[in-house]
């Protein structure tokens, strides 16, 4: 059973927050939240950090400015998941509207693999028109391509590496590196996306070439808060922390999108996912648009999500987004037979062992980290699998597909408590040779090994999370903002709530209390669906892909509030996150 439990909220700062005219509900929230004045709270674009501060933001800009002043080939190597593919976007069209002579790289994440490979830089010196680029630009990645730097170098080809990945022990000797986590940089918001570090290198561009009186002809100046929607986007579906700066820039994006000033690209994806702008959410950008994108990496390139994002056309863009809508529903299906083997197994197996996915492999040890490999698997969905399996058992999962040349892929996520690419470097550490490739974040990374080393990866795997992990972060806790005030289960709290930006490191409310079960029922059996009564007040609520609740007529439910739209008539809705037993 889920441990729920309730977050703190200092009093002052809620009664500072309701003082400063802040709705009573919201300032609770925000105080739980670390919100301690309005001012905190103002995202209007001039609260942004001054792009001057972020290091080497500057550099990159006359390295920029030199290059479109000298009409040189321009070259962006992008990403394949969501975040690259805004990156690039972002990149593409404020480059192109500076006077830039850029074109993109989109390289197929199966052939090529992640970053600035050698390979690639190959491949991009025969990508531009008229010869080899002039200057590569890397977005969302390059912080680890020491070889590919140096392979671009051989060529003549100069190199800016944007990225906000954790940088490792040694730095490629690129011409110019942009990243909020390398050594030295002070940048306040180490969460920037790739999206947003590429962003801020724009905003850098465009003051070096007005320094440079590029707009003194009465030139007009682009407007790169037109650029928002996207940042927003990259920025959500990124699954970075939302600080202060980034929810900014979630903020501004939001505001664009739902005043109806979005890319067409972005606007066919809202018409794909059955959307409308005009109600545009954090949500939306994170579950619904950021799925399309991504399933272009996943299970193909990111060169159809990246056009959808340039397209100036509409009807072209919603064609393309039509695409990217069957890739997702593709990947969906891909997934959903992949969890199924998964969940099989180790329900036949009863145990947490991370043992791969193969008959009489199992040793039927417990672990404090998991780790599956199956021959069959497709390499672009191990992330999503192993995402819900640490969501179902609430533990470290590294998920494999079997790559080329004996080597297998692996795509991990973590739970609080265990920094999974550190956790990685360690175990690097510990066995030399074991991990061929390694990179990521604390919640999320990538690996790559041998096939014959994949027990010795699943073995050290659970031998590291068990020494990192303490029963305490083995235990599933899911914190809450307490009980709800009774005239606050509305459908002005929903949209009050809806309005605001949530996310990473600002968690979207969740509330916790005890309900009276008037009917339950399972659909397409994997679904709860309930009728909860608390004094007066009845609820439709659903638990989405879980079955499972306490026997009885009482059960204690944390859930977030939304909107049931049925035949016309809208009715606030629970939608179940956890339950735990009934106090008392």
């Amino acid at each position: 059973m889920t441990r729920i439990v309730t977050r703190s909220v200092p009093a002052r700062a809620q009664w500072q927050l309701e003082q400063e005219g802040v709705h009573p509900l919201l300032a609770r929230l925000y105080a739980a939240r670390g919100i301690r004045s309005r001012a905190e709270l103002d995202n209007a674009l001039s609260a942004l950090l001054p792009p001057a501060e972020l290091t080497q933001a500057d550099a990159a800009a006359v390295l920029l400015a030199d290059a479109i002043e000298a009409d040189a080939r321009i070259l962006i190597i992008a990403d394949y998941d969501c975040d690259g593919a805004t990156a690039c976007a972002v990149g593409v069209r404020a480059l192109r509207a500076f006077g830039g002579r850029v074109d993109y790289l989109a390289p197929n994440r199966f052939a090529y693999g992640y970053g600035l490979s050698p390979q690639i830089v190959d491949l991009a010196a025969t990508a531009c028109d008229g010869g080899p680029p002039d200057l590569i630009v890397t977005v969302d990645n390059g912080i680890a391509s020491v070889e590919g730097v140096a392979r671009a170098q051989e060529l003549g080809i100069a190199v800016l590496v944007t990225d906000h990945h954790l940088p490792g022990e040694q730095l490629p000797e690129a011409d110019c590196i942009v990243n909020p986590n390398q050594p030295g940089c002070t940048f306040a918001s180490k969460n920037l996306a790739g999206v947003g570090v590429i962003f801020y290198v724009m905003l850098a561009l465009r003051a070096e070439l007005r320094s440079r009186g590029a707009f003194a002809d009465g030139r007009k100046e682009p407007n790169l808060a037109a650029l928002l929607d996207l940042v927003a986007l990259g920025t959500v579906a990124d699954v970075v922390r939302l600080d202060r700066n980034n929810r900014i820039l979630v903020s501004q994006g939001l505001q664009r999108i739902r005043a109806g000033r979005l890319t067409p690209g972005l606007r066919a994806l809202f018409v794909a996912a059955g959307r409308e702008p005009a109600k545009a959410t954090a949500f939306d950008l994170g579950f619904l648009i950021g799925p399309r994108l991504n399933a272009a990496g996943r299970l193909a390139d990111m060169s159809l999500g990246i056009e959808c994002l340039l397209s100036e056309d509409e009807s072209r863009a919603l064609t393309i987004a039509q695409q990217l809508d069957a890739l997702n529903r593709e990947r969906r299906e891909i997934e959903a037979g992949m969890q199924e083997q998964a969940l099989a197994w180790l329900e036949q197996n009863q145990t947490l062992a991370s043992a791969p996915l193969a008959p009489g492999e199992a040793d039927g040890d417990a672990a404090a980290g998991i780790a599956l490999f199956n021959a069959d698997w497709h390499q672009g969905v191990v992330g999503i699998l192993a995402a819900r399996i640490r969501e179902r058992l609430h533990r470290p999962v590294f998920a494999f597909a079997r790559g080329d040349n004996g080597e297998i892929k692996g795509s991990g996520r973590s739970i609080p408590g265990l920094h999974l690419r550190d956790a990685l470097d360690l175990m690097s550490k510990r066995a030399p040779g074991l991990l061929l490739r390694f990179g990521g974040h604390a919640a999320a990374a990538g690996a790559t090994l041998r096939e014959d080393d994949f027990a010795r990866f699943r073995d050290l795997f659970a031998e590291v999370a068990g020494e990192l992990l303490s029963p305490a972060d083995l235990t599933q806790t899911l914190e809450t903002d307490g009980t709800l005030e009774a005239g606050y289960f509305s459908l002005d709290t929903v949209r009050l709530l809806e309005d605001e930006v949530w996310g990473q490191g600002f968690p979207a409310p969740v509330f916790a209390d005890e309900f009276v079960v008037d009917s339950r029922r399972v659909l397409k059996e994997k679904h709860l669906k309930l009728r909860l009564r608390k004094g007066n007040l009845r609820f439709d609520a659903i638990r989405f892909n879980g079955t499972d609740a306490p026997a009885g007529d009482r059960l204690r439910a944390a859930f977030r509030l939304s909107i049931n739209d049925f035949n016309g008539v809208q009715s606030t809705q629970l939608m179940i996150e956890g339950f735990a037993d009934c106090e008392g």
